[in-house]
């Protein structure tokens, strides 16, 4: 996965892109925590689809420095769950849900464009940066390392005492992240997944939405 600084001229879609993959992103885990019975995220004032509410301050810098960042994570409690591993599992997986349906959107929106014969470099590079990063996106977050939806999934799927045992290495989420994806590791971990998978799953939604077209 290659976080090098991109091109000038992809800044402002890929900040576009971001701003709303984002937002829809924290606001997912919001919604369905929130109709699950726990109004935490609600009270906080994540239950938006307002950029500046879920802005990191260190994952905005990463942005801007790196190319690379992260919003800030919605809060979740799960005494308010009546089922909680199931509450907790559809609220960890409605994050990168909602990056892979607006990946199909945005190719709606360019199979659209194509029937009404709609010429423009400017909106065809946009979605092509707006479908892809959403297709990134929903499989980064399904990595099972922490801070990441993947890892709470697996946490969520595991009885209470191997989650207890889990739990254990949250403290380490950070390092463990950031060793992970901005290390040399990398090339051995996301980088063969996202140069296979991603490129496959971005075909599928391409293709699906050409037949409908």
């Amino acid at each position: 996965m290659d976080f090098s600084f991109p091109e000038l001229k992809e800044i402002p879609n890929i900040l576009i892109t971001l701003a709303i993959a984002f937002s829809v992103h924290e606001f997912s885990h919001a919604f369905v925590a929130y109709k699950f019975g726990d109004p935490t995220a609600k009270r906080e004032g994540r239950l938006t689809l307002n950029p500046i509410s879920h802005v990191d301050p260190l994952g905005a810098i990463f942005l801007i420095l790196f190319g690379f960042g992260w919003a800030k994570p919605v809060p979740v409690n799960y005494f308010y769950f009546k089922k909680p591993r199931l509450a907790g599992i559809l609220t960890s997986l409605a994050g990168p849900t909602s990056n892979l349906i607006l990946a199909f959107l945005g190719f709606i929106v360019a199979g659209v464009c194509i029937r009404f014969n709609v010429q423009s470099d400017i909106i065809f590079n946009f979605l092509d940066t707006f479908t892809w990063m959403n297709v990134v996106l929903f499989l980064f977050n399904l990595f099972p390392i922490p801070p990441l939806d993947g890892f709470h999934i697996i946490q969520d799927c595991l009885s209470r005492n191997n989650k207890a045992l889990l739990s254990q290495y949250e403290k380490y989420s950070n390092l463990i992240f950031f060793v992970i994806v901005l290390t040399p590791l990398s090339k051995v971990t996301i980088d063969p997944i996202f140069n296979t998978i991603a490129p496959k799953i971005w075909n599928v939604l391409f293709s699906i939405v050409d037949v409908i077209a």
